[in-house]
């Protein structure tokens, strides 16, 4: 008897899985961003989750949970149900680089998770309040050289992609700053903006608009070409300092969502990507679009994988974490 209950129960999970994918989405779909509202990652959720919203015909709420650079978030998806309701956004920093810098995550970033697709990427600014006297990199890092340690430098947090490109900025120039951790680059550019700070690796789509406004200056990207977004901001490399960090985006469901509901989200990403105001927009912010292909989430979990080990030796030799 015990063998067909057993049986029956399979045979009737089975069936429901079609069922429900079928029906999806029949409600609002939450979307959890990692930071506070206003910061890069929220910019890039709003505008791709509006877009799938549409494809999908549901609304996504944003649910904006801060702290401990956005591992509390990444927890809250993981225990969420994998019925395709709940969809978390994260990056480099809350999605690969936490996994190696808080030792006691009670999850596993490459196992508990299930991705949906990758997102937009785009690379750091190296920035400044309009305070500091440096008005090229060069300057910077000899301003940075004569004040060890004593100048206030913001991040969005420990793992955040602006405390990633901090590291990255420590070993090619050979400086270091003071790191002050906020809950979320928004606020953290707020303070840039008002000279409570006065350095910042940040991602283009945050400092970029800031950097056109005329309040922050920007000395430096971080990758191997100027960006057609400004092209009047030079590459770290041209002033002698070599450093490419771009930090990536992606969608993940709680590990367990059916493979049709992530089929049906991984597509509704892809109509985002390529909707042509969407596009234009994530473009303007000097973001790089993935191809479909890329965004696919078999293709998406093997560069998450890659990126976890590439990130890991990073971090554990600059001797960054939290226990």
């Amino acid at each position: 008897m015990l063998r067909r209950r057993t049986v029956l129960a399979s045979m009737a999970a089975s069936v429901a899985t079609p069922a429900l994918a079928q029906s999806y989405p029949n409600k609002p779909i939450t979307l959890i961003v990692p930071f506070a509202a206003g910061g890069p990652t929220d910019v890039v959720a709003r505008l791709v989750g509006e877009r799938m919203g549409k494809e999908l015909g549901q609304q996504f709420i944003i649910d904006n949970t801060t702290g401990a650079a956005g591992s509390i978030a990444v927890g809250k998806a993981v225990r969420a149900a994998p019925d395709g309701y709940t969809v978390q956004i994260g990056h480099v920093g809350t999605n690969v680089a936490n996994g190696t810098i808080y030792k006691n995550l009670n999850y596993d970033l490459l196992t508990d998770l299930a991705p949906i697709a990758r997102l937009p990427q785009n690379p750091m600014l190296v920035c400044s309040s309009l305070q500091v006297p440096a008005k090229t990199l060069k300057e910077l890092v000899e301003y940075l050289k004569v004040n060890p340690d004593k100048i206030p430098g913001g991040t969005a947090g420990m793992g955040s992609g602006s405390h990633l490109g901090a590291l990255a900025f420590f070993a090619a120039t050979g400086t270091s700053y003071q790191l002050i951790p906020y809950r979320g680059t928004g606020p953290a550019m707020q303070d840039l903006v008002g000279n409570q700070i006065q350095v910042m690796v940040d991602q283009s789509s945050n400092s970029l608009p800031q950097v056109r406004a005329g309040k922050i200056r920007a000395y430096g990207i971080t990758a191997k070409t100027r960006s057609n977004a400004a092209p009047d901001i030079p590459t770290a490399a041209e002033a002698g300092y070599p450093m490419e960090v771009s930090i990536w985006h992606g969608l993940w469901a709680p590990k367990g969502t059916p493979s049709e509901i992530i089929d049906r989200l991984n597509k509704a990403a892809i109509a985002a990507m390529q909707d042509s105001d969407v596009r234009h927009r994530l473009e303007d912010l000097g973001q790089d679009i993935p191809t479909p292909a890329e965004m696919a989430p078999a293709a998406f979990a093997a560069f998450h994988k890659e990126e976890y080990a590439r990130w890991k030796k990073i971090l554990e030799a600059a001797n960054v974490k939290i226990e």
